[in-house]
This record gives C-alpha cells, structure tokens and sequence, in this order.
C-alpha cells in the first residue's frame, strides 16, 4: 500500500504541473492566433 502512494505522489505532482502549464500555453495560443489574424487583415486592408 505504502509502494503505491509513493508512485502516485511521484507521478502526480508532474501530471498536475503539466495540465496547468498546458491550460496556460492553450490561452496564450489562442492571443496569439488572433494577434496574427488582426496582423493578416492589416496587411490585405494596406494591399
């Protein structure tokens, strides 16, 4: 019993850190998806 809270301490902690860190890449993925699309109608509005 003790071997199993051991391995899931250990893989949990990285598994929580890696959901958080990809919720935070997912929202500036999105900025940055809509950054270059106002860039793109910019750029075809200066044509």
């Amino acid at each position: 019993m003790e071997g199993i809270l051991t391995h899931i301490a250990n893989l949990g902690f990285p598994i929580v850190i890696s959901v958080y860190l990809l919720v935070r890449i997912e929202g500036k993925l999105d900025q940055l998806t809509e950054s270059i699309n106002e860039l793109s109608r910019a750029i075809v509005s200066m044509k």
